[in-house]
């Protein structure tokens, strides 16, 4: 099987934890398909979705600081940038550190990259804290 393969078998397991609930679980199984990315690491696509993965992960089960690390890591991947997904994530997790400042960024960079949808299933206090940064934002139907 080849790293590639071995990845996607990691991470299709992985998503069936997260689909569970189950998301330590879904962060070991992203963690072991990290470990069989070539080196340096960071250049590879698959890089930029096993640390969402793993950030999205820590966000849902609470851990902001882990979910931080992992998000931070990741915008030094490829197409990372720019990704409303990713930007959504880490806005959370500094949001939740008390990094107000980043907080707003980062939501900032999801609403324009996805509009207000991207916030239709995630905690309200999200949007609410950017409407006090930015009066214009209008609120998922």
């Amino acid at each position: 099987m080849t790293w590639e393969d071995e990845i996607q078998a990691l991470s299709e397991r992985g998503n069936a934890c997260m689909e569970a609930d189950d998301f330590i679980g879904a962060v070991k199984c992203f963690d072991q398909a990290w470990l069989h990315l070539p080196e340096p690491k960071m250049q590879w696509p698959q890089a930029t979705w096993l640390l969402a993965s793993i950030g999205d992960a820590h966000v849902l089960r609470g851990d902001f600081r882990s979910a931080h690390e992992a998000l931070t890591a990741c915008m030094y991947c490829p197409d990372a940038i720019g990704n409303p997904f990713i930007h959504l994530r880490l806005g959370q997790a500094q949001f939740e550190l008390g990094n107000l400042p980043r907080a707003a960024d980062e939501l900032m960079r999801a609403y324009m990259g996805a509009g207000p949808e991207i916030f239709a299933m995630e905690d309200t206090k999200y949007l609410d804290f950017l409407a006090t940064r930015a009066p214009h934002i209008e609120r998922p139907n």
